[in-house]
């Protein structure tokens, strides 16, 4: 239980305190973000720190927090779809905002008086005798018998003006969720290589209206130019210098030699990085593609630490982050009932 000289701990409670009103709900995470409690000791060993608290580490919290398990969520309000207008490829919440599915969330795993959520920055954790400390920018220190981490990735920005602007927007990597909603327009494919080429043949469902824009000189094979060709997708090898876009709605590319070219769509995958480095500090192995490895049951290499959400998977959806976020948190509650399960091997029989 929290200690009585905590309250700051229980979202319920300190939302009342300081009367966040549901405006505060109606933008992503960094509007969740609740205000930052004081400073505290707090000497709780919870039975899981859920690191992240996007919608991974809320399905995550639900599962916990239905098994009766006594539950801290720590997360710092910076979530990769920050910008995103809407979610979609999630039953019941297709077309719903990024915001909106975030505020739902939060209103019912609060509910539950067993989980609470604390805002910070979790910046280190190590191993201790009866679980894991996890340690705050800020000194804060909280322990655990099983960590949860559904911190997510950090897409990493090119050097291109307008970029970062129209990302999640009109700049996109997922046919899944934003497809639909451009198809049949002049699309760009910002990529080169191999890699180029497997992006062309998938969103070639969705549009006809091609280019591939490698950036600098082409590295895609003869094989694969030979194959573009044949489908009418030209190949600009130009460098790029600044995307034009109104509101994040891209139009115009602009090249460094000072041509252009239109279009109302961008795919372009982008290499990542960790939001946090804590789990590899801890000794969680990861892919060679840098994601977290984990089982069916969302286990890391490291007993007692889980990782769920974008952070431990290609699929970067909505809905699949859920889904293994309540993955987490029923494999982490399981372990936790039969642990405490307490038994006498008898020697009777």
């Amino acid at each position: 239980m929290i200690p009585e000289d905590n309250p700051g701990l229980s979202r319920r409670k300190f939302i009342a305190k300081v009367s966040l009103v549901s405006t505060a709900l109606a933008v992503p995470f960094q509007g969740l973000s609740f205000i930052k409690p004081p400073i505290m000791k707090d000497k709780t060993l919870y039975d899981a720190i859920i690191v992240g608290g996007s919608y991974s580490g809320l399905a995550a919290a639900m599962a916990l927090g239905r098994a009766l398990k006594q539950v801290l969520i720590i997360d710092n309000g910076k979530p990769c779809n920050a910008q995103t207008p809407y979610s979609h490829n999630f039953l019941t919440q297709d077309g719903n905002t990024p915001a909106g599915i975030a505020a739902l969330a939060f209103t019912q795993v609060e509910s539950y008086e067993n989980v609470k959520f604390y805002n910070g920055l979790a910046t280190t954790g190590r191993k201790t005798d009866d679980g894991f400390e996890i340690r705050l920018a800020t000194g804060e220190a909280f322990r655990a018998g099983k960590l949860i981490f559904a911190t997510g990735i950090r897409d990493i920005m090119p050097a291109i003006e307008g970029f970062a602007e129209c990302w999640g927007i009109s700049v996109i990597h997922c046919p899944y969720c934003h497809g639909y909603e451009v198809r049949g327009l002049r699309t760009g494919i910002l990529a080169n290589g191999e890699q180029a080429f497997d992006v062309v043949r998938l969103i070639s469902n969705w549009t006809k209206d091609l280019t591939v824009f490698t950036n600098g000189k082409t590295s895609l094979s003869d094989e694969h130019s030979l194959a573009l060709e044949e489908h009418q997708i030209t190949i600009i090898e130009k460098e790029i210098q600044k995307l034009e876009h109104i509101n994040g709605h891209i139009n115009t590319i602009f090249f460094k030699d000072g041509t252009k070219s239109t279009l109302s769509a961008l795919y372009a995958p982008r290499p990542f990085e960790p939001h946090s480095m804590i789990p590899e500090t801890l000794g969680c192995e990861l892919t060679e593609e840098g994601y977290i490895k984990t089982n069916a049951l969302q286990e890391t290499s490291v007993p007692g630490i889980y990782a769920c959400g974008d952070n431990s998977t290609r699929m970067r959806t909505v809905a699949n982050a859920v889904a293994m976020g309540t993955a987490a948190g029923m494999s982490a509650s399981k372990k936790i009932i039969l642990d405490q399960f307490q038994y006498t091997v008898s020697t009777k029989y």
